[in-house]
């Protein structure tokens, strides 16, 4: 009773092999960089990335501090990804309940979802302008399909002798859908939302290249036609560092949220 579980014990060492990839990826960094095996052009020394931290931070790049470029994208990724799931969860409901959702949704969603955001970038600029509009929508279209084919899979996954137990003792539809479909779905909506929030922050440079003043992704396009490497680098890692807070938290909820995961 006393003895640690067998997935506490690997997650643990999960979390050391981790740290230590992590560790052994700087050193070798800033081996190379301060040996000079590597052009700074190519790869600047962590230090040049610290300073170039502290003149975006101060705003001596292009007048804007880095906190405003850091909310501008936020803002971008987390109102894409929220509207993402608000739609994209009850489409891949309706597709994993019924045939015509399904034989209307799935086309479109397959069509486009294999698409680069890039390519249609133009028509969200001709639809919609350079506003704000054309960059959340561009996220909101990456996010969305990976949401509801999920769900749709996470519905089509419940067991059809609990959905038939349900109705024979007399429970609705809504019924249904809330205490059967919904939880045997849980999973694999989990698991879209968190492919979606990665798919978001991926579109989110295309997003923010066309007439943004602000933005990570902004920020790293025009610090590349300056060859300055250790902004695009600075940049990287502040993207990389929220999308993988988002992730950590994701799974958290998912802990939270589908507790049996995994244990049956």
């Amino acid at each position: 009773m006393s003895r640690p579980r067998p997935a506490a014990r690997h997650g643990g060492s999960t979390i050391v092999v981790s740290a230590a990839t992590v560790l052994a990826l700087f050193l070798a960094w800033t081996l190379a960089t301060h040996l000079g095996a590597v052009k700074p052009l190519f790869l600047p020394r962590p230090e040049a990335i610290v300073a170039a931290f502290r003149q975006a931070w101060g705003g001596e790049l292009d007048g804007a501090p880095l906190t405003v470029h850091m909310a501008d994208s936020l803002m971008r990724v987390i109102g894409a990804f929220a509207l993402a799931a608000l739609l994209g969860i009850p489409a891949g409901l309706a597709m994993g309940m019924s045939r015509i959702a399904r034989g209307v949704l799935d086309p479109i969603i397959e069509f486009y979802r294999p698409l680069p955001p890039l390519a249609y970038l133009p028509l969200m600029i001709i639809w919609f302008g350079i506003g704000e509009t054309s960059k959340i929508l561009l996220i909101f279209l990456a996010c969305f399909a990976p949401v509801a084919l999920a769900t749709r899979s996470g519905v089509l996954s419940a067991s059809k002798d609990q959905v038939n137990a349900a109705l024979s003792m007399g429970a609705s539809r809504w019924q249904v859908v809330r205490y059967v479909v919904l939880p045997a779905a849980l999973p694999e909506i989990l698991i879209g939302l968190r492919i979606g929030m990665g798919v978001g922050w991926t579109t989110l440079v295309a997003a923010e290249m066309v007439a943004a003043t602000a933005g990570l992704g902004q920020l790293v396009l025009n610090a590349s036609n300056f060859l300055r490497t250790d902004l695009v680098i600075m940049g990287i890692l502040l993207i990389g560092t929220f999308a993988a807070m988002f992730e950590l938290g994701m799974r958290v909820l998912e802990r939270v949220l589908v507790p049996w995961k995994g244990k049956v």
